[in-house]
């Protein structure tokens, strides 16, 4: 007796599905090259680069014997400055070496840190970042869907007219300036202020002596203040969204139809329209990898925290490019790759959502 045979293959939606993440897996080269050759372009015609630099420091040096500064740099020795920096040769050529030999740039030395590759760089400033990020990030997931599902329950009542103020507010402040005002009021910066938290840094000067519990709580007593910044900036919007996308929700037929045979408005939100509400919040998903890896610039600056942020910053400001565009590059990537971990978020919440073309 001949055995059955059996034939296993995807549905037709699954197969949607695989297909239009395996395109979109596509586009992210293409569109990396796009951003990255552009910026990269850019970078060149930038002024003070590398190569002006050098020329001010021998400039400076030449003025300090006693010499003629603009007599001392002739044609030939520009020359040979911009060969030693590669400005001799065309963009495109340029553009390959940094993606292909120097890897995104991370395995050359940086301008202003001469010692150290960016990717040194990268590495140090990284797992502050991390914490940062990842910490700010969840937490305004955790307090804004709870908060926007609340308001959206109690809508039109004293609570959602309340957080509703509250939430405008903060919005309304922007998160440098919250930052600023924070620092004010709780780390003893002025005579009537508290001294609670501390005035800058990510971690106190005996940081190494503490056991890993007093590393714990010594990071969290720095990062408090920050975080709550980076909380305030996305505050509003994300709970809005969530408020909004619930109230729809509620209003479709479906969750009528529950409520006609006696379901109750809590069992119709929990079990039915909170899952189809968490679609549009979904879209930010994606963005826990660029966030992780970036930090915040501004929130950095004003608690002095050496993260990815404050790293861009600086490289901006010493025109030190090769820095700069191995942290755009990274973040790029990161950003792309977010950008469809956000559909697969998608389609994990509501399986019924197909991507055709």
């Amino acid at each position: 007796m001949r055995a059955a045979r059996y034939s296993w293959k995807l549905p037709a939606g699954a197969m949607d599905r695989l297909s239009y993440f395996i395109r979109r897996l596509l586009l992210v080269i293409p569109t990396f090259i796009g951003i990255t050759f552009v910026c990269f372009a850019i970078c060149q015609f930038v002024p003070g680069g590398p190569v002006e630099q050098a020329l001010i420091r021998m400039r400076g040096l030449d003025s300090q014997r006693g010499a003629a500064s603009v007599a001392a740099i002739g044609p030939e020795q520009r020359r040979a400055i911009e060969a030693h920096f590669g400005f001799d040769k065309p963009i495109p050529q340029r553009y390959w070496k940094w993606l292909w030999t120097d890897r995104m740039g991370l395995m050359v030395e940086s301008y202003k840190y001469p010692n150290k590759t960016v990717w040194q760089l990268i590495r140090e400033r990284f797992p502050v970042s991390l914490i940062f990020g990842l910490t700010g990030f969840f937490l305004t997931y955790l307090v804004c869907i709870p908060l926007g599902i609340a308001k959206a329950l109690r809508h039109g009542g004293v609570f959602d007219l309340v957080s509703s103020l509250v939430v405008f507010i903060g919005y309304a402040i922007p998160a440098f300036a919250f930052g600023m005002l924070l620092k004010s009021l709780f780390s003893g910066t002025t005579d009537f202020a508290f001294d609670w938290f501390p005035v800058s840094g990510f971690h106190s000067l005996h940081f190494d002596t503490l056991s890993p519990w007093e590393k714990t709580k010594d990071i969290a007593h720095h990062m408090f203040l920050p975080v709550l910044c980076y909380i305030i900036g996305n505050f509003a919007v994300l709970t809005l969204l969530m408020k909004n996308s619930l109230l729809e929700q509620i209003s479709q037929d479906y969750v009528r139809t529950v409520l006609a045979k006696g379901g109750s408005l809590r069992r119709a939100v929990w079990r039915h329209a909170l899952r189809n509400a968490l679609i549009p919040i979904a879209t930010g998903f994606g963005g826990v990898l660029t966030v992780m890896f970036a930090g915040s610039v501004l929130i950095e600056r004003v608690f002095e925290i050496p993260g990815m942020g404050l790293l861009s910053l600086e490289a901006i400001i010493s025109r030190d490019y090769m820095l700069f565009m191995g942290i755009l590059g990274l973040t790029a990537v990161l950003g792309l790759i977010g950008r469809i971990l956000s559909d697969f978020c998608y389609v994990l919440i509501d399986p019924r959502i197909h991507f055709q073309t």
